[in-house]
């Protein structure tokens, strides 16, 4: 639907935006010493998650996010480690159609 008001045309993008997230992957679930956990999609993830955490890089961060503090309290409980974290990370990525280590915004650009 476009509109005239100000005499600039405004194009909606409301159904190229629900069609691309229709095309998101499904969440993904895991299980790591006994520990479950979901992850979703990586371009669902909240716009402002950046502002939030810091980096995207910060992978703590990010799954705390993604997780809760809870499910990644257990995870810690549970031994899981930084070497842990990047192995959860790459395989999310991969999944999610992403190179390691590239990040959801580097797509925009």
């Amino acid at each position: 639907m476009t509109s005239k008001a100000t005499g600039t045309e405004v194009v909606s993008l409301d159904a190229l935006a629900k069609q691309a997230r229709d095309a998101l992957p499904k969440p993904t679930s895991y299980e790591l010493f006994g520990v479950q956990f979901t992850m979703p999609p990586i371009k669902g993830l909240p716009m402002d998650l950046q502002e939030r955490i810091g980096s995207l890089e910060n992978g703590y961060g990010v799954m705390v996010e993604a997780l809760g503090r809870e499910k990644v309290n257990e995870m810690v409980a549970a031994g899981y480690t930084l070497g842990d974290l990047e192995v959860i990370a790459q395989d999310w990525q991969k999944r999610n159609g992403l190179e390691p280590g590239e990040s959801p915004a580097s797509l925009a650009s």
